[in-house]
């Protein structure tokens, strides 16, 4: 049973066996291209993304064609991406060949209509991107720049910025992220190790502050100041 290769009909267990591969292959291969090809998509990162989907996807629903060629295919173009970008960290002038500029669309509170149009974004999609970044007014703005991956970088006129402990120098306590130490009505023992405290302790802590057993809770979290937040199921 080859189903690697072309065959004129396939049985069942050889499309399940074909998809089996076809999966892992590209579970493989996002796994060697790293996040960055699946997130920021870049122009390079976007077309090895959708090229290799592409050569995955027709063996998978002809089954004319077998999935050696696909294989060998998906193999070179891996190559071919990190020979990429290992040219576009060695060469500047290949970066801006493959990589546009950023492109300034706000400068002090002012549109620049010819930016727009290089960057063939509208008016609406910059209101969309200040009203992400909870920004009502373009005036506030002292800089926005349309970056390479697709994304806005909005920098706020000083003047506009919120006040920050910093600012006011006040003295403030170390960041403190809370540990999970319940989910879904199980206790994640990892996390009480961590924190060194024990199941009889928090459903102590259940029973005396939240009239309630482990089985009801959707969440619980705890910090290093034992502060319990607990979330019931509702």
């Amino acid at each position: 049973m080859d189903f690697f290769q072309s065959q004129e009909t396939l049985t069942s267990i050889e499309w399940i066996l074909r998809a089996i591969v076809a999966f892992f292959l590209l579970i493989i291969v996002t796994k060697i291209l790293g996040q960055r090809a699946i997130s920021q998509l870049r122009p390079l990162d976007f077309a090895i993304a959708l090229v290799i989907g592409n050569i995955i996807a027709h063996p998978l629903s002809d089954e004319d064609l077998g999935l050696k060629g696909s294989i060998i295919t998906t193999s070179v173009l891996v190559v071919m991406y990190f020979w990429g970008v290992f040219i576009i960290l060695k060469w500047p002038w290949f970066r801006r060949l493959v990589t546009p500029p950023p492109i300034t669309i706000v400068k002090d509170g002012e549109i620049i209509y010819k930016s727009l149009k290089k960057a063939r974004i509208s008016i609406d999609v910059l209101l969309e991107e200040l009203r992400e970044e909870k920004i009502e007014d373009v005036k506030k703005v002292a800089l926005a720049i349309w970056e390479a991956d697709g994304k806005f970088s909005i920098f706020l006129d000083p003047k506009y910025e919120p006040l920050t402990p910093s600012l006011m120098q006040m003295e403030t306590q170390p960041f403190d992220f809370p540990k999970t130490i319940i989910k879904e009505g199980k206790f994640n023992s990892k996390a009480l190790k961590q924190i060194q405290k024990s199941e009889a302790w928090v459903i102590s802590s259940l029973e005396n502050l939240y009239k309630t057993e482990v089985k009801n809770v959707l969440l619980a979290t705890l910090d290093s100041h034992d502060n319990l937040k607990v979330f019931l199921y509702k």
